[in-house]
């Protein structure tokens, strides 16, 4: 089923916006608290990365993947440590009874709780535009957590849905913020980072095609988890022939491709995930989409850009990243 193209922002208008005061949006996401004696070992054994990083870092957050048991992205996270033995999950509002059964299932005869708080948490993006915003707090019902993915991102605000942020945020630092929806997706899009079932549909990708591991989302040196076998053997084989990647239109499609297949002269070059104004995510493979100027997408044309956050170091066949 083609789906139809939102409305259109340029990214001029993305340029200008980026020089104005931080930009807060509430996102469709949500928390899930785990709590109890041994909840950092029940954790260490799902996710892709190594909760001990979290009583080192300064952040208080990690991002990490939750595979199953083929090495398959099912839902990607990001983990807040409030305490010793309590721990936040992020994840999307959809897809939270799936995740709680997913925690729930390796459970099994923990002393762990594992409560929704989907009534009563919500979840903000502030992207610190401004550079106003200086580090992380936690006052009362408010916590702040700087995003551990890469620094463009901002923060995570967690909040009360009761609580006005934007008054939080005020007191905190002394400064206001604009609420811009539609914002902070453009903005992901043009770093070229996925969030959420739409850019990682469930059991489709791997975590390193999702650049989980240039996002600080693997540990490699730690004990075995979910999904692990595959994840490492691709690691070490260095083969990682698709990647997500971000697409800037100078034709911004009418719909979305058929099956959302992108083609170039019969050649599969991979998978649009969403567009966002003049912005796109793709799927796509590395070296076919590294030679073109442009990529058809649909009835529009876009160029694929390498995000400047990617390690080019981290890669064997460098060729491919330099263009």
């Amino acid at each position: 089923m083609l789906r139809k193209i939102g409305q259109f922002i340029s990214y001029r208008q993305y340029c200008k916006t980026t020089h104005k005061e931080p930009v807060l949006e509430l996102l469709d996401r949500t928390v899930i608290r785990l709590s109890g004696e041994g909840v950092a070992d029940y954790l260490q054994g799902l996710i892709t990365n190594d909760i001990s990083h979290l009583s080192k870092s300064p952040t208080g957050s990690l991002y990490a993947m939750l595979l199953n048991t083929k090495g398959r992205v099912l839902y990607d996270t990001i983990v807040y440590k409030t305490s010793d033995k309590v721990f936040l999950v992020e994840c999307e509002k959809s897809a939270v009874d799936s995740v709680l059964r997913h925690l729930k299932m390796y459970k099994v005869r923990r002393k762990i709780d594992i409560d929704n708080l989907q009534d009563v948490y919500n979840v903000h993006a502030l992207v610190n535009t401004g550079g106003s915003i200086k580090s992380n707090v936690s006052e009362k019902d408010v916590h702040i957590f700087k995003d551990p993915r890469v620094q463009e991102l901002g923060y995570r605000v967690i909040s009360e849905n009761s609580i006005s942020v934007n008054d939080s945020i005020f007191k905190l630092y002394n400064c206001s913020v604009s609420e811009q929806k539609g914002f902070y997706r453009y903005h992901r899009y043009n770093l070229g980072i996925g969030e959420g079932t739409q850019d990682h549909p469930p059991g489709n990708s791997l975590p390193l095609e999702c650049n989980c591991d240039y996002l600080h989302g693997i540990s490699f040196h730690k004990g075995c988890y979910i999904g692990q076998e595959l994840t490492a053997r691709t690691h070490h084989t260095g083969v990682v022939r698709k990647r997500l990647m971000p697409l800037c239109f100078s034709k911004v499609p009418s719909e979305y491709p058929k099956e959302d297949a992108i083609i170039h002269e019969t050649k599969n070059l991979g998978k649009l995930r969403g567009i966002e104004g003049d912005v796109g995510l793709g799927l796509l493979r590395i070296e076919q989409t590294s030679k073109l100027e442009q990529i058809p997408v649909g009835d529009g044309l876009a160029k694929v850009k390498k995000p400047h956050w990617w390690p080019i170091e981290a890669v064997k066949n460098k060729a491919l990243l330099q263009r």
